[in-house]
């Protein structure tokens, strides 16, 4: 498995965690270290786990409200802990993370691919839609700018 890919597995499973939890407090850093030391021992860094789980925390309330407005039909307490955590990864990659480190093409993909492996049967789909109407808007909004 890739590092990045196993990275995000990580950070995932520990969002997914905290947010199980309530994102009671300061837990969410005790809660990663736990899952690096259990399913990360072959990373060479834990950077990009990181980056993860704190620009998720940082901005889960933009991040939140981006879910709310793409998916409507579903609030946010009833898609399940899983999805939303995903989402939230692959929101957070798409609009915060470098594009040069992170292509949105790739940051999507890799967001289906947890939805995949860790998901229910219509989690693909569900992680699909939102992330590729967010990312079609990204494309309008930077083709209306050069207007």
């Amino acid at each position: 498995m890739a590092s990045r890919h196993l990275s995000r597995s990580v950070a995932m499973q520990s969002l997914y965690e905290w947010d199980f939890h309530q994102k009671s407090g300061e837990e969410l850093e005790r809660i990663t270290e736990r899952n690096i030391e259990e399913f990360g021992s072959g990373l060479e860094s834990h950077d990009f786990i990181w980056s993860l789980i704190y620009g998720v925390k940082e901005n889960i309330e933009v991040i939140d409200k981006i879910i709310e407005k793409t998916a409507p039909e579903w609030p946010i307490n009833q898609i399940n802990n899983l999805d939303r955590n995903i989402l939230r990864i692959g929101i957070f990659e798409l609009l915060y993370e470098k594009v040069d480190e992170v292509p949105p093409k790739v940051a999507i993909n890799e967001s289906i691919e947890l939805a995949k492996n860790f998901g229910g049967e219509n989690s693909k789909k569900f992680v699909n839609g939102v992330l590729g109407t967010i990312y079609r808007e990204m494309i309008n909004e930077e083709n209306n700018g050069k207007e």
